[in-house]
């Protein structure tokens, strides 16, 4: 138990990326000082004999969500809250370090007495109890079960994968039956505007399989214009090769098929990047839209020179046609996404040399659709 405790608190200080990648490194490089220290955590998985490191690292993170999420009412609850600061969980956007991530608990209703502390002391405190009490003990029990049998593991897997799609008030979202079986890590979007059409799309996605036999992705890349939405041609460009194909029924879009080299298993990894090109420039464009249909999208995460590399980031370069406003949007109808934000509200976005970009800090939930939209000037 003493290992497991240690190693959960290696992971919680780390303010360079999020606890799941370094499960994943530990597992990878055996060398490392990621291995040296989550040695306790990532062990147990090796009873999945044939899972590829990201499978196992996912059933580390699914378990120790899972337990996180077992811990009760009354005083409890605030060693959930502590916990969830210091995994980063919950969809907030937290602060690097451990101490100020604690620092944006104090002002968490119900979490700390009123008035809240103006020090991250009885935070601290109650992190100790947390780790050492609750979490801990109950995860080296479940580690020795797992040890010894491997298909347990599955079950976490998957409790790993469903958070990524963030859980709404009614408790967790699956992925329908049909939806391309992917989840992805990473997706870059970066638009280039020719007077107010979306004339070049370049896409860079970084995929997990989330079955065997994967071998290539669906590409609808889509824009917003004053009818109805439009498919635009799609070319590969790396990591995969474009297949089309036509619409189920008469008058349906194209259909663009990304191929990759080779089929990928559950749990692989594959980076590849896409272009689409709309040669139609009468079309008016008002979002540039990004629908997740598969698995979901990781939330945000940065390295320290501000790179994403972690979750959905949109950009759009615009001629000498610059709209009034832009704004991103998630999760609305077509009709809400149209609606200017009023003035000060967060998701107006500013438009610096004519270039607007988002990074989406939630993850990004299977079914729904996220982008940027704008408003254009009158009489340009």
């Amino acid at each position: 138990m003493a290992a497991v405790e240690v190693a959960l608190r290696w992971l919680a200080i780390r303010k360079d990326g999020g606890p799941l990648g370094f499960l994943r490194y530990a597992i990878e490089d055996p060398a490392s000082e990621s291995a040296a220290a989550l040695g306790a955590l990532v062990r147990p998985t090796e009873s999945m004999t044939t899972a590829t490191p990201e499978v196992r690292a996912l059933a580390v993170w699914g378990l120790i969500l899972d337990e996180i999420s077992r811990i009760g009412p009354t005083w409890e609850s605030t060693g959930r809250d502590i916990l969830n600061a210091a995994f980063r969980l919950g969809g907030v956007a937290w602060e690097p370090t451990l101490d100020d991530r604690f620092g944006q608990l104090r002002n968490l209703p119900g979490v700390f007495e009123v008035p809240p502390p103006t020090t991250t002391t009885p935070m601290h405190h109650a992190w100790r109890r947390a780790v050492s009490d609750k979490l801990s003990p109950c995860l080296a029990r479940k580690f020795e079960v797992l040890a010894r049998d491997g298909e347990a593991w599955r079950t976490y897997v998957q409790i790993a994968r469903n958070s990524f799609s963030g859980p709404p008030v009614s408790g967790p979202r699956t992925p329908s039956d049909g939806i391309q079986p992917v989840f992805l890590e990473r997706q870059l979007v970066a638009v280039e505007m020719r007077h107010r059409t979306a004339y070049r799309r370049l896409t860079v996605r970084n995929l997990v399989a989330c079955e065997n036999g994967v071998d290539g992705y669906t590409a609808r890349a889509r824009t917003g214009w004053a009818g109805a939405l439009a498919s635009t041609p799609v070319k590969g460009i790396f990591g995969c090769r474009a297949e089309t194909r036509l619409g189920a029924q008469p008058g349906d879009p194209l259909t663009v098929d990304l191929r990759f080299p080779k089929p990928l298993r559950e749990g692989e990894r594959h980076e590849f990047i896409s272009l689409a090109c709309d040669e139609d420039l009468d079309e008016e464009r008002y979002w540039i839209n990004v629908d997740v249909d598969h698995h979901g999208i990781a939330p945000r995460e940065m390295d320290g020179e501000g790179k994403v590399t972690g979750g959905l980031s949109v950009s759009i370069t615009f001629d000498d046609c610059v709209p009034e406003a832009c704004w991103w949007y998630a999760e609305q109808s077509e009709c809400e996404r149209q609606v200017r934000p009023p003035a000060g509200d967060r998701r107006l976005l500013e438009i610096r040399r004519s270039i607007v970009e988002h990074t989406f800090q939630g993850p990004c939930r299977p079914r729904e659709e996220y982008g940027i939209a704008f408003h254009w000037p009158r009489g340009q």
